[in-house]
């Protein structure tokens, strides 16, 4: 009987290859190594890159778009929502209006749409409150103005402008906010399938200091990104800020 006994594999040896060639398999061993750690470290550092500069891009564009004044003829003047109180307009919506107003007068577009929803127990809604100022102080006729009355954020309030917008036939508008608001809001607007310009208000609470204009575009680069990455909203910032004066008059 011949009994076979199975041995373990070993790498067969090169017959050519002598001791002096091992410096050589160790060295390409070696730049195999540095080159996954250059990749590596390449992949990093774009990572990082982005993390650090995609928000300071926002950042600047929130203040570059702070500092337009768009106003081409469009079919309508569109006014975002801000606290109201039983009717009467904050500050905040009240300088809104006020410019809203300078535009129509102006002749920038045939109408002017108030948007925004209301608080639980509220009696009126945002963009009722604009109309009744618009109407009652500014001498807008009745017919002028649009309220569209849903919506407590803004995302939610220009899908529900984009829909006024189809049942009318409209295309485009000029969105009055705050300033570091523009970028934002242009861009849900065009999502919402309006051709959209802005021309922000100058007065206010938003533009008091350089410390609460830094605060609103930190705050607007990060509501920018959420809107963009994941699709929401962002809660706009608080207006009580001491110091704010509504406009007398219309």
């Amino acid at each position: 009987m011949t009994l076979e006994v199975e041995l373990p594999e070993t790498e067969a040896e090169d017959p050519e290859e002598g001791p002096e060639d091992q410096p050589r398999r160790g060295k390409r061993a070696r730049k195999r190594r540095s080159r996954l750690f250059v990749v590596t470290v390449s992949v990093v550092l774009g990572l990082l890159a982005i993390v650090v500069f995609t928000p300071l891009v926002v950042g600047w564009r929130v203040w570059y778009q702070a500092r337009q004044d768009e106003r081409p003829k469009s079919d309508a003047i569109i006014v975002l929502g801000a606290a109201q109180y039983n009717g009467v307009p904050s500050p905040t919506l009240k300088w809104r209006l006020q410019h809203a107003l300078e535009l129509y007068r102006a002749g920038v577009a045939p109408r002017i749409v108030t948007v925004g929803g209301k608080q639980p127990k509220d009696n009126f809604t945002e963009a009722a409150a604009g109309k009744r100022w618009l109407v009652q102080k500014g001498g807008v006729p009745a017919d002028k103005v649009i309220a569209v009355g849903e919506g407590r954020d803004t995302l939610e309030s220009m899908k529900a402008v984009g829909r006024q917008f189809d049942r009318l036939g409209l295309d485009s508008g000029v969105i009055v906010t705050d300033p570091w608001h523009g970028l934002r809001s242009k861009r849900m607007a065009e999502d919402a399938g309006i051709h959209a310009a802005a021309s922000p208000t100058r007065s206010g609470p938003s533009v008091q200091t350089r410390d609460t204009q830094f605060h609103y575009i930190v705050r607007e680069t990060g509501g920018y990104l959420s809107y963009v990455l994941l699709g929401k909203s962002w809660k706009p910032p608080s207006e009580t800020i001491k110091g704010s004066t509504p406009p007398e008059g219309p």
